[in-house]
């Protein structure tokens, strides 16, 4: 069966879209720890982040720097933090979460933040036109 992520990058399941090439996406988290917190996926369905071969496993780290470049850019906050757990959706995926302090990145499975379909595709544009590379 199809990961969740999967589905998206099919065009199953819309999504607030950051950016893509032709191995990676970048989307905001539904259940977002932070305002501005997004996922930035490998497009192949990999369960575990360190089967990726080299080149995928890469290319995703500099994929992910270029779009928390763009993130820091538009929403106000002491740094962009990383976070790799890869259990919640078992499919190859790094979290970008905008912090000021370690409160910012607990991670309880519920959404932190509440924003509106509208707020949302307003903040994905926002980034998305900050993304450079």
């Amino acid at each position: 069966m199809a990961s969740i992520f999967t589905r998206i990058v099919n065009g199953e399941i819309p999504c607030h879209k950051i950016a893509e090439t032709a191995d990676y996406l970048a989307f905001l988290d539904l259940r977002p720890q932070a305002y501005g917190h997004t996922l930035c996926i490998t497009k192949q369905e990999i369960d575990y982040i360190f089967d990726a071969d080299d080149d995928l496993y890469a290319g995703l780290w500099l994929f992910s720097k270029i779009v928390a470049k763009a993130v820091k850019k538009v929403v106000p906050c002491k740094r962009v933090c990383v976070v790799v757990i890869g259990d919640e959706v078992r499919h190859t995926h790094v979290h970008l979460i905008p912090f000021n302090s370690m409160e910012d990145v607990h991670f309880t499975g519920q959404a932190k933040v509440q924003l509106s379909p509208e707020d949302m595709a307003e903040l994905s544009n926002k980034i998305a036109a900050a993304v450079v590379g």
